[in-house]
């Protein structure tokens, strides 16, 4: 598989840069917009556009969890 990256935007989605595919809870697949080659997938839960970001983490004032913990 090729690369993937993903960055964690401040408040913000997580960035999905490269191919994946990706499942819902059920593992039903989710369709990735044709020629999108980066996605971002809401983490503040608020999204009408599940389960990716519309933006609406900025609406209500997202405020995420502290940083990954140190070798955790």
């Amino acid at each position: 598989m090729a690369d993937v990256t993903i960055k964690i935007r401040p408040n913000g989605p997580y960035l999905v840069t490269g191919p994946i595919d990706l499942t819902d809870a059920d593992g039903n697949p989710v369709t990735i917009p044709e020629g999108k080659t980066t996605v971002a997938l809401c983490r503040c839960g608020a999204s009408v556009t599940k389960p990716f970001c519309d933006g609406t983490h900025s609406k209500i004032g997202f405020d995420a969890a502290a940083k990954a913990v140190p070798g955790a």
